[in-house]
């Protein structure tokens, strides 16, 4: 059998902090606005299909960053698009609705991630997908039916009503002109809930597939834990999700005996967490119940970038710090471990 491989390219490290013009907004759904960008200087956009972008905004006064998956493919390199959902009490998301019309400028920093099929080329996929976790999965998509590309795709979104179907439209166009791209809509206002058996039904061979899931937490560990019970390879599963609010607040870990731990001052905030030294101080902070900004937790987008006052770490990030924050002593937070008492700015 032979595997196809799309080689699309990546952007290159310089284009990092990039000023994007809005062109055209669009409505997705009631409630979700696709966003067509374009550079303000001549140039293409090079990305894998699934990557995200980090938006650097002012709000109020306060700089916000936060990421959103390149919803549009690599194979329409002249305008880029961010398809997000308005969330209630949402900061960013309601700033977007709200103020990023035509002719608005947002500076970017990106592509960023890893959750892209270029990494992983198959002859089959299968793709799972809730709300708004469409968007990396409807670029890669329009990727693979834009180059005509021989691979097999079973695409499952999920959403709550017909309406709620993001892309719906494109999707069922895709559908009905592409012989290897089949799409399937559950709809929880129909009583429907993705299962094993509906797997069966939909995708029989869905074990010899590549699988890529996004959307909210919920939903991921309720497929991971559905394809746990069918045998299936999990080194083929790959999944994204952004949040915004604090990773998951477990109980700690015990600490060893003579592991060392260090206290972590949050100076904005009043607030003093433990932290050992083999720990993150975003999962430390979580496990306090003390909320901070955060979204790919793995070093990638820079939304949990943070002064530290005090104290030194051991950092160890995926590119979303640059050398001159670092010697402004920022630091990720989802990326640092103490090496003693740490202040930091939050």
């Amino acid at each position: 059998m032979t595997t196809a491989t799309l080689t699309t390219g990546s952007l290159p490290a310089a284009w990092a902090d990039g000023l994007l013009v809005c062109k055209q907004v669009l409505d997705a759904t009631a409630d979700v606005r696709t966003f067509v960008l374009e550079p303000t200087e001549p140039r293409l956009f090079r990305h894998d299909p699934g990557q995200f972008l980090t938006l650097l905004l002012d709000i109020d006064g306060e700089p916000v960053e936060r990421c959103y998956t390149i919803s549009s493919p690599p194979t329409r390199p002249d305008l880029l698009t961010l398809t997000v959902k308005r969330v209630p009490g949402g900061l960013v998301s309601n700033w977007l609705h709200d103020h990023l019309t035509p002719g608005t400028t947002v500076r970017a920093r990106g592509p960023l991630g890893q959750f892209t099929l270029t990494r992983h080329p198959a002859p089959k996929y299968l793709f799972l997908s809730a709300g708004s976790g469409i968007t990396p999965l409807m670029s890669m998509t329009r990727t693979l039916y834009d180059l005509a590309h021989p691979v097999d795709v079973a695409f499952v979104h999920s959403a709550r009503t017909y309406d709620d179907i993001i892309f719906r439209s494109e999707l069922d166009f895709i559908a009905a002109t592409s012989p290897r791209i089949r799409v399937t809509h559950v709809l929880d206002d129909h009583g429907e809930q993705l299962n094993a058996r509906m797997l069966h039904e939909i995708a029989p061979d869905f074990l010899e597939r590549e699988v890529f899931t996004c959307g909210p937490g919920g939903y991921m560990q309720a497929v991971r834990d559905m394809l746990a019970t069918t045998g299936f390879a999990m080194d083929r599963y790959h999944e994204e999700s952004f949040t915004f609010e604090a990773p998951d607040a477990a109980e700690p870990e015990p600490v060893a005996a003579g592991d060392k731990v260090f206290k972590v001052e949050f100076a904005r905030s009043g607030r003093t967490v433990d932290c050992d030294a083999d720990t993150s101080v975003l999962a430390a902070a979580s496990r306090a119940g003390v909320t901070l900004p955060a979204s790919c937790a793995q070093g990638m987008c820079g939304t949990c970038k943070t002064k530290l006052l005090h104290g030194s770490v051991d950092m160890r990030h995926n590119g979303g710090i640059r050398p001159r924050e670092i010697a402004d002593d920022k630091i990720l937070l989802c990326s640092s471990k103490p090496l003693d008492h740490l202040v930091i700015d939050a």
